[in-house]
């Protein structure tokens, strides 16, 4: 064997050799895939998510914001999510401070055919043993667009708009939702 093919030979070994030493370093290093990390205390095993309160006129909105919530944590799959304030780890409580829908787009015969829905919240996670705000965000601000669906009347009420549009309603509070367990879990 020539000097060359040695040389490349003892280059790949160690390569090779920083490869299988540095692989098990790279699981320590803190980092974790986006959706399965979280920055709240070990100990944290039970969540209590109670109804979160509406302050504003859709109805049923915080049951179905509530649910939602409970079932993205679920979905993580690291905490078990019960409805009850007692006897849980910390506490996530809610309050769904309002929700307008403004018209952004008009179509020729006058009808809005684009909306803006934009929500706004209170949420607040607490450390139940330690008695202390783990997360909170006093004014959360959620901003979606939808098209509008079929002939609206262009109202801009948002009850009588969900009311029209109950897709748009789902897929604002599951990214709602996603967006709350996110900023939770991932700490941003």
């Amino acid at each position: 064997m020539t000097d060359i093919g040695r040389r490349g030979l003892l280059r790949n070994a160690v390569g090779l050799l920083v490869a299988f030493v540095s692989v098990p370093l790279v699981g320590a290093c803190g980092y974790a895939l986006a959706g399965r990390g979280s920055f709240l205390p070990d100990y944290i095993k039970t969540i209590g998510i109670p109804t979160f309160v509406n302050r504003t006129r859709l109805f049923n909105l915080e049951t179905q914001l509530t649910e939602k919530v409970r079932a993205e944590f679920i979905g993580r799959g690291k905490y078990k999510i019960v409805p009850e304030t007692q006897n849980v780890d910390a506490v996530l409580t809610g309050e769904v401070t309002g929700v307008s829908v403004v018209p952004q787009t008009v179509s020729a015969q006058q009808l809005a055919s684009r909306y803006t829905i934009t929500m706004t919240a209170r949420v607040e996670l607490r450390d139940s043993r330690a008695n202390k705000v783990l997360w909170e965000n006093p004014s959360l601000v959620f901003r979606e667009e939808y098209d509008a669906q079929g002939g609206t009347s262009g109202a801009v009420d948002p009850a009588a708009f969900f009311g029209q549009d109950q897709n748009a309603l789902e897929r604002m509070t599951t990214e709602f939702s996603r967006s709350i367990v996110s900023a939770i879990l991932e700490a941003f």
